[in-house]
């Protein structure tokens, strides 16, 4: 169980974790120049960016609180990239080393986010960008972004590891580049967001908790953690923790979910691409993946936007979902310091934004009725 909080507030509040260092995005120029030694690319390289990455680490204050231990925790807010999701990291990499490979035209399989990414960085670089969602799954803003960025969004009767099959049979047998993550430049796009939260802490956090779907973020953050340690830019690594919907965790159940179902549609996925990077990250780092309810779900993602005032989608909430229960299982100690990435902005899915949240009937333009329906009467 979580700790009530002590009314003995000097004794026992938890001190809130500082503010870490951020950079002005004034003198930022995208992931692939910042951190150019540490990706696949060389001078020939056409470098594709809307100046993606750089996004802020900010002191997660009442969830800190709520966990009820001394803790320094952080949101690593990944909704602030150029399409409001992490995909732009690695789409900035997949692009520009498809186009340096003579591509001209991308495609991918998108339960949303990834679609969106693609679209933009297609339209960016001038080049055709086709995309397979599952009919009736993709939450609107998503969809928004993919059909006013010019691609050609096809829906497939089924769910998202079907529209991932048909693009993979394509990508091999037409002259035209994959860039789901089952693509290594996505990955490695991807690691940056590890190496900017050791950049910001001035070295890796004991714990790091991640959504996981199609498991290419864990896989990612892992490799982009391991890769600076190794160069001597951190002395630690974090245990990783990814979070599945609980119906939607194959890495879970330990087999295929056929038909995933989760109100987080992001990380609605039933076989992940990356499900065997996911499990080394696990292992390797002495972590865990595991499973949150939809209530749980809901429950982040109403907490983080009303009381932190981050807007995430709801599969960003899955992180925060999952730290929460990890802190009643007792597995958070004193001291620690926490990262949870939250993967997208809340403007991706409007729908969900308003399903407890109607606006009221409208009231006569009178200052006495506005007053009490402001409750200041």
């Amino acid at each position: 169980m979580i700790k009530p909080k002590s009314k003995n507030r000097k004794a026992n509040a938890t001190p809130h974790p500082p503010p870490p260092p951020q950079g002005g995005r004034g003198s930022w120029s995208g992931v692939v120049q910042r951190y150019r030694a540490y990706l696949p690319v060389t001078s020939k390289t056409p470098v594709v960016t809307l100046l993606e990455g750089n996004t802020p680490l900010i002191p997660a204050r009442h969830l800190s609180e709520r966990l009820g231990v001394n803790a320094a925790v952080y949101f690593k807010f990944e909704g602030l990239n150029p399409t409001g999701s992490f995909k732009d990291r690695g789409m900035t990499v997949a692009v520009s080393k498809a186009i340096e490979k003579g591509a001209k035209a991308i495609l991918c399989a998108s339960t949303g986010n990834t679609s969106a990414s693609a679209a933009a960085y297609a339209a960016r670089a001038g080049i055709l960008c086709s995309v397979l969602i599952p009919e009736g799954a993709i939450a609107l803003g998503k969809l928004a972004q993919a059909l006013i960025h010019g691609a050609r969004v096809i829906q497939i009767r089924g769910n998202f590891d079907k529209a991932l099959t048909l693009a993979r049979e394509i990508s091999r047998s037409r002259p035209i580049a994959l860039v789901n993550s089952l693509n290594p430049d996505r990955i490695e796009g991807q690691k940056t967001a590890a190496f900017e939260v050791v950049d910001a802490l001035g070295d890796a956090p004991d714990i790091h908790c991640i959504p996981v779907g199609n498991a290419g973020n864990i896989t990612a953050y892992w490799k982009g953690y391991r890769e600076y340690k190794a160069k001597g830019r951190s002395k630690r690594l974090p245990k990783m923790w990814g979070f599945q919907a609980s119906g939607a965790a194959p890495l879970v159940r330990g087999h295929a979910v056929d038909n995933p179902q989760t109100i987080a549609s992001a990380i609605r996925i039933g076989n992940p691409a990356s499900k065997t990077g996911a499990l080394a990250a696990r292992d390797e780092s002495k972590g865990l993946i595991d499973e949150v309810t939809d209530e749980e779900i809901l429950d982040a993602y109403h907490f983080l936007a009303s009381k932190e005032g981050v807007f995430g989608e709801p599969a960003s909430a899955a992180s925060v979902a999952g730290l929460i229960k990890c802190a009643r299982k007792g597995l958070i100690k004193a001291g620690q310091t926490i990262v949870c990435v939250i993967t997208g902005s809340g403007l991706k899915d409007p729908d969900t934004a308003t399903l407890r949240h109607r606006l009221s009937p409208a009231v006569a333009p009178e200052l006495n009725t506005v007053l009490e329906a402001i409750g200041l009467s």
